[in-house]
């Protein structure tokens, strides 16, 4: 069952707005008096532990009959367990390893729901951002290629025939561009 229910393979890469979220959401309990200042201090420095670890790949995983796996694991602070269906349970699993049983109080009234809508549009948001700059890059080279080239035209085909002269136009890639950023 734990491997139908298993994301985490895909959703780590996720890790740090999952870890910016509930770091958030901390701050958001705190302001309204459900935990204290002193545990929303503990529990963000036991979040940037946590991502800490996943970005200087400190997470193992299980043991397993692999040397490979094996040593790495051997090497590993935060190892994901079988039962770390996703990001969150992973995280939140590895927090309360860290800070104790205050880790559990920062899922306090938030739902899973909410947690992954949030996280999901976070890293969508800075993975059109990364589209965004390779689009301008390429766009760039285009225009560059296109400088260098603009004696030479190239006649474009219908049905086997010449039909016009091809010219290329970065202004398609910049209403792309335009879409994107908005």
């Amino acid at each position: 069952m734990n491997a139908f229910n298993e994301s985490l393979s895909y959703d780590k890469r996720m890790y740090n707005q999952d870890i910016k979220g509930s770091i958030a959401y901390s701050k958001a309990l705190c302001l309204r008096g459900i935990i204290t200042e002193e545990e929303q201090d503990k529990i963000i420095r036991g979040l940037e532990a946590v991502g800490e670890e996943w970005a200087s790949n400190q997470v193992g995983h299980q043991p397993s009959r692999s040397k490979i796996n094996v040593m790495i694991s051997s090497l590993s602070k935060f190892r994901v367990q079988p039962d770390d269906e996703d990001i969150h349970t992973a995280n939140e699993r590895r927090l309360s390893e860290l800070i104790g049983p205050l880790g559990g109080k920062l899922h306090t009234g938030r739902s899973r729901n909410d947690q992954v809508a949030t996280d999901m549009r976070m890293w969508l948001s800075d993975e059109v951002e990364h589209i965004r700059s390779a689009l301008i890059d390429l766009i760039n080279v285009i225009v560059e290629r296109a400088d260098k080239e603009k004696d030479a035209l190239l006649p474009g085909y219908t049905h086997l025939q010449a039909s016009f002269f091809f010219l290329v136009e970065p202004t398609d890639l910049g209403t792309e561009l335009d879409i994107i950023s908005h």
